[in-house]
């Protein structure tokens, strides 16, 4: 990029969604920061790679992130989990003073049964219900078909539903 200010812009509005997506994706903060300074760092020295008529930024950049949290995950297959400890904006648990233990085990099971799924599904989850992104933009990022990326939200979703009926405590 060219211009300085306006790749300030973008960062500033794209990281910390382009960290959590790495985060949820790989369950490591090493490779979440890695992939998101990999996917500026490309946008800076490649930057033809973006081409405006194919779609919006956004969807390019978690589609870039997608494919090195992939390189991060095969070359060391050992870092698909979850690291102890809270990371702000994740699976967030209201702040109770006193500590709701059933509630932190619930949302521990939650973090483990969507680190467990396979990647095309957990792809989707991150994308879909953790970051929020539409299934257009998702689809875009994942370089398929929005039917694809609602079949597999589906799936995954199921799941999601069978594993966490069996670790929850209500």
């Amino acid at each position: 990029m060219t211009d300085p200010d306006a790749f300030t812009a973008l960062y500033r509005q794209n990281s910390s969604a382009i960290y959590r997506f790495a985060l949820h994706m790989s369950g490591s903060t090493s490779v979440a920061e890695e992939v998101t300074q990999e996917v500026f760092l490309m946008l800076i020295h490649s930057p033809k790679s973006y081409d405006a008529s194919r779609g919006e930024i956004g969807p390019f950049l978690y589609g870039v992130a997608r494919n090195f949290v992939k390189r991060h995950l095969e070359r060391d297959r050992r870092q698909q989990y979850f690291e102890d400890g809270e990371e702000e904006g994740l699976f967030s648990v209201a702040a109770d003073p006193l500590g709701d233990l059933t509630q932190k085990e619930n949302l521990q099971a939650l973090k483990e049964a969507v680190a467990a799924l396979p990647p095309k599904y957990r792809e989707v989850v991150v994308m879909c219900d953790l970051q929020e992104l539409s299934y257009e933009a998702a689809a875009q990022a994942i370089e398929c078909a929005v039917g694809t990326v609602r079949s597999r939200l589906h799936r995954a979703r199921t799941l999601l539903m069978s594993k966490m009926q069996t670790k929850c405590h209500v």
